[in-house]
């Protein structure tokens, strides 16, 4: 009998590309540290603009050849026929040569118009042209990715990234220290021939035979790559090209130092929920192309998926929320802190992604080409206005209210689409957990506009503690411990989070799941208490933001002064009053 739930399975993948990506996150720490001390604002941002040209490009040239042949070699592994497979991986392959060296002679030729209109001067076009040699190579390594992602080899995948990261960052500084400005192209261009090498080693482990493929195989097996590839490169091609302008507007509006603070917030606005994204397109895409033909059981796992990436996003979108400028400064330097507010707009928005690329999915494996593209173009038509309007109204922080603004109109027409497309509704669970996380979110995001300073960050990190122990609580009521990652069971345990008793790891019985909470053991207890807690701290801030708004335009009575009302002097007493109405 086929796995009732895939939590489990959920985890697992989330686990390794999470893992992998955390320790891709201190590398990058380091390595953007270093960026930001060694070039400033403006260069940081000239680093942005040369990291859009060529994500645009790759884009282009690319075709979508990489996420289709996910689809493909998915598809082909779920039908157990080696050949089929063998003869997919290695039209992939060729394909992503041929398209890696189309796409460099593309932006050879028309470096002095890309360099004329990134920059309002093709001095740049020598930069711009050495860039198609990162192209190539990117191209290529992407092809050699899908194959190791179609066949869902997830350690390798993790491992790949780690070392592509770790090598890339040393070559990047390297090149960066010695030739400063000079040495950005450059510090593309080598770390993007070491991502190469390193997919080709790991590729090289899946041992296919080579079958003989006649030239109208390849064109069957071609054509229907390029087909969905089309859509998927319109798609990326918008995303990046959406991503590019609103870098032209800030530049054209604010300046190349707003470019610079805009670049650094998208950087760290992604950071965390990049952990569950990149999870959610190595294993969720091809474990769902499997299953894409019904209907229920699709449904079933896009909403397991969303939960989870729900519970994992949520602490961690509060956790940066709250400590905005000390994540600035950790990353970059004091010269970066007009990069926080912004910062704060676009963990809103990507939030929001969260909510809406599970439900995405389903139109990717269900193969509706148009469909596809007409939400990314509705997508970039309201982010790119919304920016426009956004940045001549309110500055540099207009397009991090525009990339909020965007993922709230996408949320409503994907589910619009997929409701339509597959029956598909959001579980109860879904429904409460997401109104929970958006609701505390709010809260936490409203206090730094309308609290004092200390007020605001002791909210919000109340508000990290009480999501990250509901998440942890609940995750654990869905997942057996037995069904864990064997590091997350060790580091559960090694905390007593878990209590396994005399248990090994391999035996360990749902029934033994105990939470601690200051030492007193919470076993299989609802989460009735705890979510009445976090709704008092939701109460509590909303009432709060209250009586600063009153205090401020219409100030305090006589009346009320003497009988000494004032919103500091209840302050104090809050936590006693909340532990008495929770019963806690």
């Amino acid at each position: 009998m086929a796995e009732k739930h895939t939590y489990g399975q959920i985890l697992k993948s989330s686990a390794l590309i999470g893992g992998s990506s955390l320790v891709n996150v201190a590398i990058g720490v380091v390595r953007t540290k270093v960026m930001a001390i060694l070039l400033g604002p403006s260069g940081v941002g000239m680093m942005g603009l040369y990291g859009a040209i060529l994500e645009l490009t790759v884009n282009i040239a690319g075709m979508g050849i990489n996420s289709s042949g996910v689809r493909q070699i998915a598809e082909a592994a779920g039908s157990g026929e080696a050949e089929r497979v063998a003869r997919t991986a290695v039209v992939l392959r060729r394909i992503s040569i041929f398209l890696g060296l189309i796409g460099a002679a593309f932006l050879l030729g028309f470096s002095r118009f890309v360099s004329t209109l990134t920059f309002g001067s093709d001095q740049y076009a020598p930069a711009v042209a050495l860039l198609s040699i990162a192209l190539f190579f990117n191209l290529v390594s992407a092809g050699q990715g899908a194959l190791l992602q179609g066949m869902r080899r997830i350690s390798d995948m993790a491992r790949m990234g780690i070392w592509g990261t770790l090598g890339g960052a040393l070559i990047s500084i390297g090149v960066v220290y010695l030739f400063r400005e000079e040495g950005l192209v450059l510090s593309l261009v080598l770390p993007a021939a070491m991502s190469l090498a390193i997919s080709w080693w790991y590729s090289r482990k899946i041992h296919l035979h080579m079958p003989r493929i006649s030239a109208v195989q390849i064109g069957h097996e071609a054509a229907a790559m390029l087909r969905l590839g089309f859509a998927f490169m319109a798609c990326g091609l918008l995303m990046s090209g959406a991503a590019y302008a609103v870098r032209l507007i800030v530049v054209r509006k604010v300046g190349f130092d707003a470019a610079g603070l805009y670049q650094s917030a998208w950087a760290l606005g992604g950071l965390y929920i990049g952990f569950i994204l990149q999870a959610m397109g190595a294993d969720f895409y091809p474990r769902l192309t499997a299953i894409a033909k019904d209907n229920t059981e699709c449904n079933r796992v896009v909403n397991e998926q969303a939960h989870v990436s729900l519970l994992l996003a949520g602490p961690g979108v509060i956790g940066t929320l709250t400590f905005a400028p000390l994540v600035i400064a950790i990353f970059y330097t004091p010269k970066f802190e007009g990069a926080v507010e912004i910062l704060r707009w676009l963990c809103l928005g990507m939030t929001l992604r969260v909510i809406s690329w599970p439900m995405g999915y389903i139109i990717v494996v269900k193969g509706v080409q148009n469909l596809l593209i007409f939400s990314e173009v509705a997508w970039t038509a309201v982010y790119l206005g919304l920016a426009w309007i956004g940045v001549n109204a309110f500055g540099l922080k207009g397009a991090g209210i525009a990339f909020f603004g965007s993922y709230v109109f996408h949320v409503l027409m994907i589910y619009v689409m997929v409701r339509k497309l597959s029956g598909f509704r959001w579980s109860t669970e879904n429904l409460q957990t997401s109104f929970l996380f958006l609701a505390l979110i709010t809260a936490v995001f409203c206090g730094y506009y309308a609290l004092p300073a200390w007020l605001a960050m002791g909210v919000g990190t109340l508000a990290v503690l009480l999501s990250g122990l509901y998440s942890l609580q609940v995750l654990l009521d869905l997942v057996s411990p037995d069904r864990l990652p064997g590091p997350i069971f060790r580091l559960l345990k090694g905390f007593k989070l878990i209590d396994a008793g005399s248990y090994g790891y391999e035996d360990v019985e749902a029934s033994c799941v105990k939470i601690t909470v200051a030492g007193a053991a919470l076993v299989n207890k609802p989460l009735t208490g705890l979510k009445r807690l976090i709704f008092a701290i939701m109460i509590c801030t909303a009432f709060s933001l209250w009586a600063h708004w009153y205090k401020e335009v219409y100030g305090w009575s006589g009346e009320w002064k003497s009988l000494g009302l004032e919103v500091e002097t209840l302050l104090p007493a809050l936590p006693d009053r909340l532990k008495h109405w929770t019963g806690g």
